[in-house]
């Protein structure tokens, strides 16, 4: 499990524009108009080779204002959640009387906080810390998040606070396999159908499982880790407590899997939370296949299953490569089909191709299909390689990054599709600059 950091704070100190600072994309939208970021933000992190999970939160106000019962709720999620918390202020107008209501929510966390001084990017708002430093923080420091002003330190000291707690680690050889989908679509049911006993509660109460449980099992000499993960709220809802953590562990769970089992319910069809989750799994660089449960409770004919599969690829549009398997996991029908395409998934994803016939697959496309002129150049391909396998993902050195229209990214990601198996996993293809 990563640590977890959290960026809270009264609203409009800067604290998306810190998120994203950190994150090192723009992930969290910014805006001039407080209380912009209405809900929680994950994102993955790494500072001095030590990964983590960042939560951008909505800003904590204590008067009545519109959307400012759920920041304080979202915040108070977070807070409870962290590890190390960054207590967002503002230099330019100084220490305000709600930073001091901030602070005594953050203080019944009994949590590291460190007190980010942002917009301090001028001389003139040097000495701005001094007067944060009665809010008896754990450290107070100058940063600007807009021109990366004191993020490195403030970075140092946020990873110097991670707890020595145990991270869950398996062997190379073990496939990490995460149930994931929203509430009530049989996540745990498919589990436990997995394993062949019940390891988990099963219930038809929505929100049963409100933590992620791992369960090592084995089959035809194969290691396998099963994570039965909490079901997933659409964002900016109000939970009950039960229901207030189930987010961030379900992202954490496929965070450390290798293929993601992404459950939907054949009895209420295909909304879009379903596509956010899977989404999700996606652009963490996880290999998925899409299970149809609950197959047995709804009315079918010859042509059911056809159609079906017809609407998951016209709803889930850039997941044409991704397995799908129909099954009930309450009664066990059809969950023979399932390992075969979870043990091949994992075969793929776990591919390497040889870097003569990635080379000669790349120049034959490139012969095929010439790129064309984008930004004033035209792309030239000299060498390419296979840099890491779980995701499968390849390094292009080429005359110019910028030379490459997105177009024929996916142009050349649909060649290696063609000519290699990467049937239910993404690949990743990475531009570098020939020196």
């Amino acid at each position: 499990m990563l640590p977890v950091v959290a960026i809270v704070g009264r609203p409009n100190v800067g604290k998306s524009t810190l998120f994203n600072r950190i994150v090192g994309e723009r992930k969290s939208i910014t805006d001039d108009q407080p209380g912009i970021t209405r809900d929680r933000i994950y994102a993955q992190a790494s500072w001095l080779n030590k990964n983590f999970t960042l939560i951008d939160t909505g800003g904590i106000e204590i008067n009545d204002a519109p959307f400012l019962t759920e920041i304080k709720a979202q915040a108070e999620i977070a807070i409870n959640e962290a590890d190390v918390i960054i207590f967002a202020v503002d230099g330019k107008t100084g220490l305000l009387p709600s930073d001091r209501d901030v602070m005594e929510i953050l203080y019944q966390s009994n949590k590291p906080i460190i007190v980010a001084v942002n917009k301090v990017d001028t001389q003139k708002y040097q000495n701005s810390q001094y007067e944060f430093y009665e809010l008896g923080a754990t450290k107070v420091m100058n940063v600007s998040s807009i021109h990366g002003l004191g993020i490195g330190d403030l970075l140092d000291e946020v990873v110097s606070n991670f707890p020595s707690k145990p991270i869950v680690e398996y062997d190379d050889e073990v496939v990490r396999i995460s149930v994931i989908g929203r509430a009530n679509v049989g996540k745990s049911s498919l589990t436990n159908a997995l394993l062949g006993y019940e390891r988990v509660i099963v219930s038809s109460i929505e929100g049963t499982t409100t933590d992620s449980i791992d369960t090592e099992f084995t089959m035809d000499n194969d290691k396998y880790v099963v994570i039965d993960t909490a079901g997933m709220k659409k964002r900016g809802k109000i939970y009950e407590n039960v229901d207030k953590y189930a987010n961030l562990r379900a992202m954490q769970a496929i965070d450390r899997s290798d293929i993601c089992l992404m459950i939907l319910d054949a009895t209420t069809g295909i909304i879009a939370l379903d596509k956010n989750i899977a989404g999700y799994a996606i652009e963490s660089n996880k290999a998925l296949v899409i299970v149809v449960n609950k197959w047995d409770a709804i009315e079918k004919d010859d042509h059911t299953m056809h159609e079906w599969e017809k609407n998951i690829r016209n709803e889930f549009r850039f997941l044409s490569y991704i397995p799908i398997i129909f099954l009930s996991a309450k009664n066990k029908s059809r969950i023979h089909t399932l390992f075969p395409v979870i043990k091949k998934t994992y075969e793929n994803y776990s591919r390497r191709v040889s870097t003569s016939l990635l080379n000669e697959v790349i120049q034959e496309a490139i012969i095929i299909t010439p790129p064309k002129e984008h930004n004033q150049k035209i792309i030239k391909v000299y060498y390419s390689t296979q840099v890491k396998t779980k995701c499968p993902t390849f390094v292009l050195f080429v005359n110019d990054t910028k030379a490459l229209h997105f177009s024929y990214y996916r142009y050349l990601e649909n060649r290696l599709r063609e000519n290699f198996d990467f049937f239910g996993t993404p690949i990743s293809i990475i531009l570098r600059n020939r020196e």
